[in-house]
């Protein structure tokens, strides 16, 4: 029998922009009436604080930091002319290093065009390219083939060096980091380096830096004579800087069309300047996340995407939402320890994964369904009479959300028409609207992260310690020691001191021996007599 009830609210809650198609539905959020009216004016404010943003306002006073991510995708909007000209010089600069790269008029050492790109960084320097890299990009259709160094892991670039193969002799190496002294992307310039140089090409003859001016990746790359560099400025954080060069170099290098993922955020943030809730999907999906999490990330957010190419947006999503949001104090400075967990794979894999516990487990969180209309590029054919893979693939989504709801579990549906250059940028643009607006409505900065630079002193102090063991070791060459004996003979936690020897050890080639079956009880020692290596 049909549902009425259920269609009123679906056609109520639902906002619909047709210039993008894309819509948004919450109607399965059981958020009631009076919610929205109880908030409306701590929404007003919201939007007023939003208008203020983009006018130029300071964003983080203790650092004297303006945020200007929406500037990029439209330069007329920067409070200034410098800043809005220095915008277009860049989009102008990435598309012509792109046509360059691609006419064969920029070539590798060996004379030959770059096939493949290779981008060293992390964080929001790696998430929004790969998101993007992997949403649109095709093997067949790339005009450079991406690959990624994001993380310390010399597992991991061993493995992307390895499958590059003889690749890597015509392949652009992308640097990016904001002041130059980010470790682990430090780490994947230096195997990118020294990959190269075993094959006896220059570094600087493949390399290109996107940094902010006179870091001390600029100095380098000046000094070196890369190929090319690439600005970034202080007012775009690394989460909010995929349309910057950070994320457009990458894509205009891949050969995607960087002015449609510009134009579809452009056009997602002029939707949601709207200040009505019922038309704004951005102001919508805060308070459904305000309603969701009682303000204070009671609920999880679990983001379900039935596309494959849409893996990553997740990952994206974390640290977008997670470092935007995690906050200990809010704006007055009392400890509220906010934010709201991110997680997901994608539909309908899911199904055949954690869904179960979604139904019948713990109710501590809210899906986030991304339908996307259109299946595939090329013809459809049908598995079965009448019916197609991706009618399977839709029918999955369709009944995990009824069976969600069946058991009064929270979800939205944001729509896709297609996944495009145009709606990529859109669905980003959403987001980090939306995550601005929660920010407001929950008293908190959402454009700095004291909890990462906590974690960047922290293992520099791990660091600095490993040397101080090293060279303590070192000084009893031949004799062997517990944890416990060098910690206090270092005034060191002996945990640590534990810990980082025990990692030492499993290197045979730092020259660290370990004997023993507890941490109490293990004496480690130079191997074979020789002094360990720093």
């Amino acid at each position: 029998m049909p549902n009425f009830s259920s269609w009123k609210r679906f056609a109520d809650r639902l906002v619909t922009l047709p210039s993008l198609g894309i819509t948004l539905d919450a109607s399965r959020m059981n958020c009631p009436e009076r919610f929205l009216a109880v908030k409306a004016p701590a929404m007003k404010k919201a939007f007023v604080a939003m208008r203020a943003l983009e006018k130029g306002a300071l964003a983080n006073p203790d650092e004297q930091r303006k945020v200007g991510h929406y500037w990029l995708r439209a330069p007329d909007l920067a409070p200034d002319a410098a800043t809005a000209s220095a915008i277009r010089k860049m989009r102008e600069a990435v598309r012509r290093f792109a046509k360059r790269a691609h006419s064969g008029a920029l070539t590798s050492v060996s004379g030959k065009p770059f096939t493949d790109l290779l981008l060293v960084g992390i964080g929001g320097s790696a998430l929004g390219p790969q998101l993007v890299a992997a949403a649109l990009g095709h093997p067949a259709r790339d005009r450079l083939r991406p690959w990624f160094f994001d993380n310390t892991d010399p597992d991991g670039m061993d493995t992307v060096l390895a499958e590059l193969g003889a690749r890597l002799r015509t392949t652009l190496v992308v640097v990016i980091s904001k002041s130059g002294g980010t470790k682990e992307t430090r780490n994947g310039m230096i195997e990118a380096r020294r990959a190269l140089e075993k094959l006896g090409i220059a570094f600087s003859c493949h390399a290109v830096a996107v940094t902010s001016r006179g870091s001390e990746l600029s100095k380098l790359a000046s000094a070196e004579g890369w190929l090319a560099e690439f600005p970034m400025w202080d007012w775009v954080g690394g989460r909010t800087s995929q349309m910057s060069a950070v994320g457009l170099l990458p894509a205009a290098l891949q050969g995607l069309d960087v002015d449609s993922l510009l134009e579809g955020a452009r056009l997602m943030d002029e939707a949601t300047r709207i200040p009505e809730v019922r038309r704004n999907p951005a102001a919508l999906l805060a308070l459904m996340w305000l309603h969701a999490t009682r303000g204070r990330g009671a609920r999880d957010m679990v983001l379900l995407p039935y596309k494959d190419r849409l893996l990553l947006l997740s990952r994206y999503l974390q640290q977008l939402v997670m470092e935007s949001l995690g906050k200990e104090r809010d704006l007055r400075g009392r400890l509220v320890n906010q934010g709201i967990a991110v997680y997901g794979n994608k539909g309908s894999t899911d199904q055949h994964a954690y869904v179960q516990q979604l139904r019948d487990g713990v109710d501590n969180f809210f899906v986030t369904f991304v339908r996307v209309l259109r299946d595939r590029a090329s013809a459809e054919t049908e598995v079965e009479p009448g019916v197609t893979s991706g009618d399977y693939l839709h029918g999955f989504l369709l009944g995990t959300r009824a069976a969600l709801a069946e058991k009064k579990r929270l979800s939205l549906t944001l729509t896709l028409s297609d996944l495009s250059p145009k709606s990529l940028g859109a669905t980003i643009a959403l987001f980090e609207r939306a995550v601005g607006f929660y920010a407001s409505l929950v008293g908190i900065n959402a454009y700095h992260q004291p909890g990462v630079e906590a974690g960047k002193k922290a293992a520099t102090e791990v660091l600095e310690l490993q040397g101080r063991v090293i060279a303590e070791l070192r000084r009893r060459a031949g004799q062997s020691v517990g944890a416990e004996a060098l910690a206090t003979a270092l005034g060191a936690d002996p945990e640590t001191v534990f810990l980082i020897l025990d990692h030492l050890a499993a290197n045979p080639e730092r020259g660290v021996h370990a004997e023993g079956s507890t941490p109490s009880a293990t004496r480690f020692f130079a191997k074979d007599g020789k002094p360990p290596l720093q």
